[in-house]
């Protein structure tokens, strides 16, 4: 119990005689996904089905306009998977948050942005799907962050603005029987780490 304290103390002085992620400039960013898109309806069904929540990963590069009030534009690779029963829903997708945030209590930050996004690939119980409404899309980033040195970590929740349909011929019908339909639109939590370079 003495060893726990000891240490948190440490930890607690080393946080508060670091300073925060300052300065503008350009850095790299990961984390983890917390997801789920849209609706699921299979043409011979009357009611939707909503998705399981599945964990994906992202990886990208950003920059910063730093001040007070601060400037961040990133672009980020992102993986999701929503499960739908026994089928999964995997989307890759470029994301391109435009970040505006406020500083506060030194370390920390509070920040909210349009993200625009544009979908690479779509892919459900293995079949790709090309039909999707539109590629381009826009949704909206939000959350909180806190920065030491030039290390940042914040958390984020996702949501696309307008429904975006994917429609694909089921596998187990005829060719123009039936068409599936899930809404591509993300509803997520982002944890993401940084470096300022």
């Amino acid at each position: 119990m003495k060893n726990v304290l000891i240490t948190g103390l440490l930890l607690f002085a080393f946080i508060f005689n670091s300073s925060a992620q300052q300065g503008s400039g350009f850095g790299i960013k990961a984390g983890v996904n917390y997801n789920a898109n849209g609706k699921y309806l299979e043409s011979t069904e009357t009611t939707y089905e909503n998705p399981e929540r599945n964990v994906g990963f992202h990886v990208g590069v950003f920059g910063k306009i730093d001040g007070k009030i601060f400037f961040k534009p990133e672009l980020v690779y992102t993986k999701t998977k929503s499960d739908y029963d026994s089928d999964a829903f995997i989307m890759q997708k470029l994301d391109a948050p435009l970040l505006v945030g406020v500083k506060f209590l030194k370390f920390f930050n509070a920040f909210a942005g349009p993200s625009l996004q544009y979908i690479l690939d779509t892919e459900f119980d293995g079949v790709t799907i090309s039909e999707v409404e539109n590629d381009f899309t826009v949704g909206l980033n939000f959350g909180f962050g806190v920065s030491f040195n030039s290390i940042g970590i914040d958390l984020r929740y996702e949501r696309g603005f307008s429904e975006n349909e994917a429609t694909f011929i089921s596998n187990n019908l005829l060719e123009g029987e039936g068409v599936d339909k899930i809404d591509t639109r993300p509803d997520q939590l982002i944890l993401s780490f940084s470096i300022l370079l």
